[in-house]
């Protein structure tokens, strides 16, 4: 019912950056929190950044001070601005959106297919 398409991952070397970008699409009322998760090889899954319908940010520590949440609404996109990237920024990132769909009163999270992030020298 909803779909979430994240582009943007790809392979820099330490110091560079990257901007991932998540569009969503379907039956969509209205979207409130809007964020980036990623998971490292061998690790769990962990919140990066998350953005709520009224623009506030929030950011894990160690990402902090390099990427950058922004979101607009008539696009329904969230994209991920990689700044500073360091080889343990490294994992599959993915887009999470909370739903309130058309014609139903409940608000759901869904999820992308995820993005790879590899930073290597």
């Amino acid at each position: 019912q909803v779909q979430l398409v994240e582009s943007g991952g790809g392979s820099v070397q330490p110091g560079g950056s990257l901007r991932l970008s998540c569009v969503a699409s379907g039956n969509i009322f209205r979207i409130f929190n809007m964020g980036w998760y990623r998971q490292p090889p061998g690790k769990q899954r962990d919140l990066v950044a998350v953005i709520s319908s009224g623009g506030n940010a929030s950011y894990a520590d160690s990402v902090k001070g390099r990427f950058t949440i922004s979101r607009d609404d008539a696009t329904k996109t969230v994209d991920l601005q990689m700044n500073n990237l360091k080889p343990e920024d490294t994992a599959v990132y993915v887009c999470n959106v909370d739903v309130h769909t058309l014609g139903f009163a409940r608000v759901r999270g869904y999820w992308g297919q995820g993005t790879q992030v590899t930073v290597s020298s």
